[in-house]
C-alpha cells in the first residue's frame, strides 16, 4: 500500500480527481438559509414572534426563481400581524443575501417547535427545481408565565447616580489611605541605615 501511496503517478491522480470533482460541483448555486426568531411580551399580555430569515448564496453561479415557504406556523396558534410567509424572488446572484421577515401573535400558550423553512430554486443546467432548507429555530414557550425580571432601574441611577460617585471615590481614596504601602527589601535596608 505504501508503494501505491509513495507513486508520483498515483499522487497525480488522486490530486486530478480531486480537483475535477470541485470543479464539477463548484458551478452550481450553494444556498444557505438561516432562520431567526424571537419573542417580544407586550404590556397588553400578547405577545409576538418576529421571525427573520435569511438566504445566502455561496456557490458560484445565480440561483433563478427562488422562492420561500415558512408553513410551519399552524394558524390556530398564531395570527400574522404584518408580513407573509412566503416571498419570491427573480434572483439570487452568487454571493448574494435575500431578507424576509414577518411578525406573528400568539393565540395560545403552549411550546412551539418549528421547523426549517423550505427554499426552492431553480439551475439553469438542472430540469428540476432544487430545494434548501433553513436551519429550525430553538423550542419557544408562548405566553408563559415568566417572573419579572430584576432590571437596573434606570431611573434611580439618574436620580442617585451622583451621591453613589461621591460616596465610591471617598471610599476608595479612604482604602487607600488606610492600606499600608507594601515596601521592597531594598527600601527597608537603606531605611534601617
Amino acid at each position: 500500500m505504501e508503494t501505491l501511496t509513495g507513486n508520483p503517478l498515483i499522487k497525480a491522480l488522486i490530486i486530478l480527481f480531486f480537483v475535477s470533482a470541485t470543479t464539477a460541483t463548484g458551478n452550481a448555486p450553494f444556498i444557505i438559509a438561516h432562520k431567526k426568531a424571537s419573542l417580544t411580551r407586550l404590556k397588553s399580555g400578547t405577545e409576538r414572534v418576529s421571525v427573520s430569515i435569511d438566504i445566502y448564496n455561496q456557490g458560484f453561479s445565480t440561483a433563478y426563481d427562488a422562492s420561500l415557504v415558512d408553513n410551519s406556523w399552524p394558524q390556530e396558534m398564531f395570527g400574522i400581524v404584518s408580513g407573509n410567509t412566503s416571498k419570491s424572488w427573480e434572483r439570487l446572484d452568487a454571493g448574494g443575501i435575500l431578507s424576509h421577515s414577518f411578525e406573528l401573535e400568539a393565540k395560545r400558550q403552549g411550546m412551539f417547535n418549528g421547523v426549517p423553512a423550505v427554499i426552492t430554486y431553480r439551475v439553469p443546467t438542472k430540469a428540476s427545481l432544487q430545494e434548501a432548507y433553513s436551519t429550525p429555530i430553538l423550542p419557544m414557550d408562548i405566553l408563559a408565565e415568566r417572573p419579572p425580571e430584576q432590571k437596573l432601574e434606570w431611573r434611580l441611577l439618574a436620580q442617585y447616580g451622583n451621591q453613589i460617585s461621591v460616596v465610591s471615590i471617598v471610599v476608595l481614596f479612604i482604602y487607600l489611605i488606610a492600606t499600608p504601602s507594601k515596601s521592597s527589601p531594598a527600601k527597608a535596608s537603606k531605611k534601617k541605615r
